[in-house]
């Protein structure tokens, strides 16, 4: 059953720690799951998430450290000395414990390397510091089950379980040859069914899906979810097996990559939170701002320059806003579900065969809409036939023009190596208004002749 965490026992919890019942607070919290247990101190002031985070197992206490936000996390990092960061980072796998040592202060980074307890465990740390966070090597984790070609199954097995105390979870067991390249992976049922004398070489299975350190992290979050895998193994630029990537990294790839896209498609350029400071919010959000108060104003400096047309059909004012906002509108359709497949891979095609898709889908909606228009204007407003057309037609040509802005230009930024999720926000939406007006008041200047 899924904990829940309500009012009344957080209040229980504030109680325990005032009266620092210290046995009570351990019986409450033994059966909850550390996931749950992080949830609630995240939710108490830090000296009492502190309190909690002290009389854990460090067991317990190392991966609760892994699930709390940021912020706790910092805060109770702060109130720990090198030696007792060291003690939890030594209950963890290598890449989870090179996540904390890098939100460490770089005075402090070494001085808990230096406090660890298991020297195998510090060098492998130390190598994977080495590696950019956003890449296979800076996902990677140093805990695997690997085996020699050239081993019987009996051997296999004796070493496998000397492997074993040291992996949490077995998710798959690789193959290597003498220098340690990787040759391919084997199956739990060929170890279970083999004779103790079977050599490794002759039934492991040399398919094996791998990537190399330097791979980017989406590109590996790509290939697991394309070939449904629960971990990778990651090869050296010889060939050699030094490391491997679970699916729980990749989850926590794919959500700082939407929440990044959603950001930037929302028009904030950089990645922040609700909790960050007002300056550090003004400086990602102003600069998308600006430009869309700059892109405004070139719409209003264009809507001046008809203003004769103002004056002779004022109904066209009135229409402004609506064909800018479906201009806006359909250019986010067209550029989101671009970003979308190029995120996922699925763009095929060439750039000219999406442009006429998009042209033949804009062209059919916006006759509809086109067609739902003039009914509106002509039964409940009441207008010129030829005021009513020159809407119509606008709305026609500027939803066509909006698609194919929409699709161009995340083709084109993801050509030449600029995040896509650009293209959703208000740049697109800015210049759609801008074109839209013109084009509005341009076909309007030449049906009507003003």
């Amino acid at each position: 059953m899924e904990f829940k965490l309500s009012k009344e026992f957080i209040e229980q919890i504030e109680g325990l720690i005032a009266e620092q019942n210290e046995r009570e607070l351990l019986e409450v919290l033994k059966d909850i799951h550390f996931a749950d247990i992080a949830e609630l101190m995240n939710e108490l002031r830090g000296s009492e998430a502190g309190y909690i985070f002290k009389i854990l197992d460090s067991e317990v206490s190392s991966e609760i450290l892994l699930e709390l936000d940021e912020e706790v996390r910092e805060k109770i990092l702060n109130n720990l000395s090198a030696k007792e960061i060291a003690e939890e980072l030594d209950e963890m796998d290598t890449d989870d414990a090179v996540d904390i040592i890098s939100e460490l202060p770089e005075e402090m980074k070494d001085e808990v390397i230096s406090e660890l307890e298991d020297f195998e465990h510090a060098k492998d740390i130390v190598e994977l510091l080495r590696y950019d966070e956003n890449t296979a090597g800076g996902l990677m984790a140093k805990e695997l089950v690997k085996v020699n070609e050239n081993w019987n199954i009996l051997t296999c097995v004796v070493e496998m379980r000397k492997q074993a105390e040291h992996v949490s979870r077995v998710h798959s067991i690789y193959v290597v040859d003498d220098e340690d390249r990787l040759k391919g992976r084997l199956s739990l049922k060929d170890l279970l069914t083999s004779s103790t004398t079977t050599h490794i070489k002759d039934v492991y299975i040399p398919k094996v899906d791998f990537v190399k350190v330097d791979t980017k992290d989406t590109e590996v979050a790509r290939i697991m979810q394309k070939y449904d895998l629960e971990a990778i193994p990651v090869v050296d630029e010889t060939g050699r097996l030094v490391g491997r990537i679970t699916i729980d990294d990749i989850v926590d790839v794919i959500k700082e990559e939407a929440d990044r896209d959603y950001q930037m498609a929302a028009g904030i350029s950089q990645d922040v939170e609700a909790d960050d400071s007002i300056w550090e919010l003004t400086k990602a959000r102003l600069p998308w701002l600006i430009l869309a108060l700059t892109g405004s104003f070139i719409a209003v400096k264009v809507s001046s320059g008809f203003g004769d047309a103002m004056d002779k059909f004022p109904t066209l004012f009135f229409f402004t806003p609506l064909i800018a906002a479906m201009a806006g509108n359909v250019g986010v359709q067209s550029s989101a579900i671009i970003v979308q497949g190029l995120a996922n891979n699925s763009i095929t095609g060439s750039l000219w065969r999406r442009l006429a898709k998009e042209m033949l889908l804009s062209l059919f909606n916006s006759l509809i809409l086109a067609a739902i228009l003039l009914f509106g204007t002509h039964f409940l407003l009441d207008l010129d036939y030829s005021v009513a057309a020159t809407i119509g037609i606008a709305l026609i040509s500027v939803m066509i023009l909006a698609s194919l802005i929409g699709t161009f230009i995340p083709i084109t930024l993801n050509k030449y190596g600029v995040d896509p999720a650009l293209a959703t926000g208000p740049f697109i939406t800015t210049s759609n208004d801008i074109f839209g007006i013109l084009i509005y008041f341009t076909i309007a200047k030449y049906i009507l002749g003003f």
